[in-house]
């Protein structure tokens, strides 16, 4: 017919996508379907945590700690990881909270730290401890606590916490 336009034949591709969702592991890695870094059959590329670099952290002097202690309290709030099972993006926030000793974190040092996470397949629990203990490692403080709350997911919603210190 004059004017229309032909239509895309999207059965074969749907018959490609569901006989690679119902075949084994094996054969998904022979098809390059399942994911090399983390074995999980999904199409995305998943990063595992070994790539993130804490030497991205840059601490500076805390220049009034012989006068006073303080309270900082940092928040991430558009804090991004990957489901290590599934693939799929999970969302939360971040707060660092501290009580610096001899050196506070450069904030976009910090920044640059977390999006590195940003594919790494990473359960809640673990990135909460990782972060912890990255900046604990760097910046020595008295005390300090990461919190992680991340936004539901099949109807669960998580928060984690980690503390060092008092």
């Amino acid at each position: 017919m004059l004017g229309q336009a032909k239509q895309p034949n999207n059965r074969l591709r749907n018959e490609t996508q569901q006989k690679a969702f119902f075949t084994t592991p094996s054969k998904m890695i022979n098809r390059g379907i399942l994911n090399m870094t983390t074995e999980t059959p999904t199409p995305y590329k998943i990063d595992t945590p070994d790539i993130i670099h804490a030497d991205l952290l840059d601490p500076i002097d805390y220049q009034y700690r012989k006068k006073r202690d303080i309270n900082i309290v940092i928040c991430q709030p558009e804090f991004t990881s990957v489901c290590p099972m599934t693939g799929l993006p999970d969302f939360g926030s971040i707060t660092i909270k501290y009580t610096p000793d001899k050196k506070i974190i450069e904030l976009k040092s910090l920044k640059f730290y977390l999006l590195q996470y940003r594919n790494v397949g990473i359960f809640y629990e673990h990135v909460t401890n990782r972060i912890l203990d990255d900046l604990v490692d760097q910046l020595r403080p008295k005390k300090m606590e990461v919190l992680g709350e991340f936004t539901a997911r099949g109807g669960i919603s998580t928060s984690v916490s980690a503390v060092f210190g008092e």
